[in-house]
């Protein structure tokens, strides 16, 4: 292999290895008509309707995002939905403020019925979020179902064109890419409305543009779009 073809292996190796985790600060929540009411409801706290809340939306909606700030703001315990807390663990370790991510994959509906029941009684905090509203089909303990319904409810909806796009634009800054404000509407547009959607492209072109030793271009982003929609 020739120099130039080295040279290309190692800025694909290279490119591969770039972090890739997204920022869940609060300066970077880009705020839009489907998620204002969320993060209005997660600057209010701890003035809450209740001590215990749901976020609802679709992947890639801003969900985790939002928890993370709030779980930030509150110093909140994080607790897998595969493993909730012990009613001991929750005695000894007595937290006030408390987030699950992800509640609907709850492995154990008695441990999350006892961990709401605990918070209530001890003045806590808690944020879930979920994919979809609690239903009898994906709760069986019925207990476990009214409760979960007692807590308010807010929708985040599927990211709208202005959001898509100012995402996308902040994507390709933040990985210090220049690209042509007409190559971020044109992916803006035909990008599947979802902003875990909108990282993988931009992580993905600019793996390309690296390995290929050239700019983000319409046509780039046409090829890579092609290839999602055959996937």
């Amino acid at each position: 292999m020739g120099d130039e073809g080295s040279a290309k292996a190692s800025a694909a190796q290279l490119a591969l290895e770039l972090p890739v985790d997204p920022s869940f600060e609060r300066d970077d929540f880009l705020p839009a008509p489907s998620n204002r009411n969320a993060l209005d409801i997660i600057d209010q706290w701890p003035d809450w309707p209740d001590h215990a809340l749901m976020l609802v939306g679709p992947p890639g909606s801003g969900k985790s995002h939002l928890a993370a700030i709030w779980a930030r703001k509150a110093s909140a315990l994080t607790a897998s939905p595969r493993n909730i807390p012990t009613l001991q663990f929750l005695n000894e370790a007595k937290p006030s403020a408390l987030l699950i991510d992800d509640v609907d994959r709850v492995d154990d509906e008695t441990a999350l019925f006892h961990l709401l029941n605990f918070l209530r009684e001890n003045n806590g905090f808690l944020l879930m979020t979920a994919a979809a509203p609690p239903r009898p089909e994906s709760v069986r303990l019925p207990d476990l179902l009214s409760r979960l319904r007692r807590a308010p409810m807010i929708e985040i909806g599927a990211p709208d064109d202005e959001l898509m796009r100012a995402v996308i634009e902040k994507l390709f800054r933040d990985s210090q890419l220049s690209v042509d404000p007409a190559v971020i509407d044109y992916v803006a547009l035909r990008l599947e409305r979802s902003l875990g959607a909108a990282r993988a492209f931009v992580r993905n072109i600019d793996h390309e543009a690296l390995a290929r030793g050239r700019r983000v271009t319409r046509p780039l982003a046409a090829e890579l779009l092609e290839r999602l929609r055959e996937s």
